[in-house]
C-alpha cells in the first residue's frame, strides 16, 4: 500500500488497529430532559477539563497548543447551545452530543481552510463525551503488550500526543494529509508515519508489516525474520544520524543551513544542534486572546528567542492569522472562503496598528538583546505588498527583511521581489494548497498536496534561481524541509536553508552529508522530470 510519508524513518512490527467509535444506545427510550441535559453538559465539561490537563502536561509545544485548542472547542458556547436544542427536541444525552458534534463538524468542513483542520477534533470530543455519558471507557490506543504498528482511520490530537513511543513503532492512517495534526505530532514524536493510505484498516490484526515513513510505502505479508532485519537497519540509521553533528553540508562541503521551526522560546529543544531559527511563528503569542498582546509582552517574548541564539540567525514571521486562524481581538467578519480571504499580511489592510506594534516590539527586542533578526511577512502576493512591508520594517531599523512565498503569484515574481528584499522563505504547505487549488485539510486530495509534486518543485526551483541570480538566500520552512529523501533534492534546486522541527534535523543532516552537490542536482533533475509525485519519489529513491 502507498500513502504519504509524513514521519521519516522505517520500521516493522505487528499491526493493531484503533477501536472504532462507541455505538449509540436505543434512541426510543423515555428521557427526562433536565437529567439528559445535565449529563451531556457535565460530559462536555469533563472532556474540556481533561484535554486542558493533557495540554498542560504535554512536553511538546505543538501538542500542547493543539490540545488546548481542542479543549476550547469542547467548551464552546455554540456547541453547548446545540446540545441543549437537541435535548429540547427529545434526544437523550448521547444522541444530543452526537448530533451537536456532527453539525458543528459539517460547518467547519464547509468553511474550509484551517477551520476544516479542527473538524476531526469534534469526532474525538464526541467519542469522549458519549463515553462519559454511557459510563464506558473511551475507545483508544490498543495495548497488545509488545511494540506494534498502530493503524487507524484517523487519530485525534489527544491520542497522538499521548502515544508511548516505546511501544508504538509507527503510525499508519487512512485519512489525513501532510499538514494534519497526525502528521505534525508524529514528526514531533519522531515516529515513522504514513497518512492518506487507502486500505490500511483492512489489514488484519497481528499482521506483520513494514512501514517506510519517508517513501510512504506500507508493505504487508512480510515474515518475522524480515521484520527483524528491517528493525536492525532502522537502528543502524538512528545510530548514524545521531553521530552526525555540526552545520548542514553536502559531502563536498556545500553549505545548507539547518534551522528550527518554533512558536516560542519554550520550543528550543536542548541539544537540537540547529544553526538558528528559520521560522519563529509569532502567532502563538496571539492565539485565544481577547485583547492584543501589549508592546512590553511582545518585546519579552521576542527577546527570549533572540538571546537563545546570540549572534545566530533568527527568522521572525510576523502575525500569520486572519479568518482562517480566528483571533478574537481582530474582530474579523466571517468570510465565505477564509483560505482566500484576509489572512497573513492582509490583516494589516484593516488593522495596520497590529503590524506596526509587532514591528516596534521586534525592533526593541533586537535593540536590547543586540540581535539582528531576519523579519518576514506571510501571504505576500505582489511586489507592492512587499515594498510596503519592507518600508515599514526598515523604518524601524530592521535591516534583514523578507517575505514568505506561499502563493504562485509571489513565486513567479521572485526575481522582482528580491530586488526589494534580502531573502525569501518558501512555505510549501500553503504553496501546495494554492498551486493545486486543493484544500490542505482535504484528505481526499492529499496526493495533490504531496511536496514531491513536480509542479511545486518547479515553483521552488524558480525561486531558488532568482535567489542565486541576486546573490540572496532562499530557504524552505514548510514540512517538505524535514523529508530526508527530499532535502537533497531541495538543495539541488538551489535552496540555501531548510527549517524544521527538532527531530528532523539529524536525518536531514545525514542525508545531505552522504551526497555531493552534483548528486543533489542530479536528483533534483530526476524529480523535476517526473510525471507525478510517486514517480518523482521513486526515481530519486532508485538513484540511491
Amino acid at each position: 500500500m502507498r500513502g504519504l510519508g509524513v514521519g521519516p524513518g522505517r520500521t516493522a512490527g505487528r499491526v493493531f488497529r484503533m477501536a472504532g467509535p462507541l455505538p449509540l444506545p436505543d434512541p426510543a427510550r423515555e428521557a427526562d430532559p433536565d437529567r439528559e441535559l445535565g449529563e451531556a453538559l457535565r460530559a462536555l465539561e469533563a472532556v474540556s477539563a481533561e484535554l486542558a490537563a493533557r495540554a498542560s502536561a504535554a512536553s511538546d509545544p505543538a501538542a500542547s497548543a493543539i490540545l488546548e485548542a481542542q479543549s476550547f472547542i469542547a467548551a464552546d458556547p455554540g456547541l453547548l447551545e446545540s446540545v441543549q436544542e437537541n435535548v429540547t427536541a427529545g434526544m437523550g444525552a448521547a444522541h444530543a452530543l452526537d448530533a451537536a458534534c456532527a453539525g458543528h463538524r459539517e460547518a467547519l468542513l464547509a468553511a474550509g481552510g484551517l477551520f476544516a483542520e479542527r473538524a476531526a477534533d469534534l469526532d474525538d470530543i464526541r467519542n469522549r463525551a458519549v463515553a462519559a455519558v454511557l459510563g464506558l471507557p473511551v475507545p483508544g490506543v490498543p495495548d497488545p503488550g509488545h511494540p506494534f504498528v498502530l493503524v487507524a482511520e484517523d487519530l485525534s490530537p489527544a491520542d497522538t500526543a499521548g502515544l508511548d513511543t516505546r511501544t508504538v513503532l509507527a503510525l499508519v492512517t487512512e485519512k489525513g494529509g501532510p499538514t494534519s495534526h497526525t502528521a505534525i505530532l508524529a514528526r514531533a514524536l519522531g515516529l515513522p508515519a504514513v497518512v492518506a493510505c487507502p486500505g490500511a484498516m483492512r489489514v488484519g490484526e497481528g499482521t506483520w508489516a513494514a512501514v517506510d515513513g519517508t517513501t510512504g510505502e506500507v508493505r504487508t505479508g512480510i515474515g518475522e525474520e524480515e521484520a527483524a532485519g528491517i528493525l536492525r537497519l532502522a537502528a543502524a540509521d538512528r545510530l548514524r544520524q545521531a553521530a552526525s553533528s555540526g552545520p548542514g553540508r553536502t559531502a563536498d562541503g556545500h553549505p545548507v543551513e539547518l534551522l528550527l521551526n518554533i512558536g516560542s522560546a519554550a520550543d528550543l529543544a536542548p541539544g537540537a544542534d540547529a544553526e538558528g531559527v528559520g521560522l519563529f511563528r509569532t502567532e502563538f503569542l496571539f492565539l485565544d486572546r481577547r485583547e492584543e498582546p501589549g508592546f512590553d509582552e511582545q518585546v519579552a517574548a521576542y527577546e527570549a528567542v533572540f538571546r537563545a541564539f546570540p549572534g545566530g540567525k533568527v527568522v521572525v514571521r510576523t502575525l500569520d492569522a486572519g479568518s482562517d486562524k480566528p483571533l478574537p481581538f481582530l474582530g474579523a467578519a466571517p468570510e465565505p472562503n477564509p483560505a482566500l480571504g484576509v489572512r497573513g499580511l492582509r490583516v494589516a489592510r484593516g488593522r495596520p496598528g497590529v503590524l506596526d506594534t509587532q514591528l516596534d516590539a521586534i525592533a526593541e527586542a533586537a535593540r536590547v538583546s543586540g540581535a539582528q533578526p531576519w523579519v518576514m511577512a506571510p501571504m505576500v502576493s505582489t511586489v507592492a505588498e512587499a515594498d510596503d512591508f519592507a518600508a515599514r520594517a526598515r523604518a524601524r531599523g530592521i535591516t534583514r527583511v523578507g517575505v514568505m512565498i506561499e502563493v504562485p503569484a509571489a513565486a513567479l515574481r521572485a526575481d522582482r521581489l528580491l530586488e526589494r528584499l534580502d531573502f525569501l522563505s518558501i512555505g510549501t504547505n500553503d504553496l501546495s494548497q494554492y498551486a493545486f487549488a486543493a484544500d490542505r485539510q482535504h484528505g481526499g486530495l492529499a496526493d495533490l498536496l504531496d511536496p514531491w509534486q513536480p509542479g511545486l518543485l518547479a515553483l521552488i526551483a524558480g525561486c531558488a534561481r532568482a535567489g542565486l541570480a541576486a546573490g540572496k538566500p532562499v530557504g524552505v520552512c514548510g514540512e517538505a524541509a524535514a523529508d530526508p529523501l527530499l532535502a537533497p533534492v531541495l538543495a539541488g534546486l538551489g535552496v540555501t536553508s531548510l527549517s524544521m522541527s527538532a527531530p528532523g534535523l539529524a536525518p536531514v543532516r545525514d542525508a545531505l552529508a552522504r551526497r555531493t552537490l552534483q548528486r543533489c542536482r542530479d536528483e533534483a533533475r530526476l524529480a523535476l522530470d517526473a510525471d507525478g509525485p510517486e514517480r518523482a519519489r521513486e526515481a530519486v529513491a532508485a538513484d540511491r
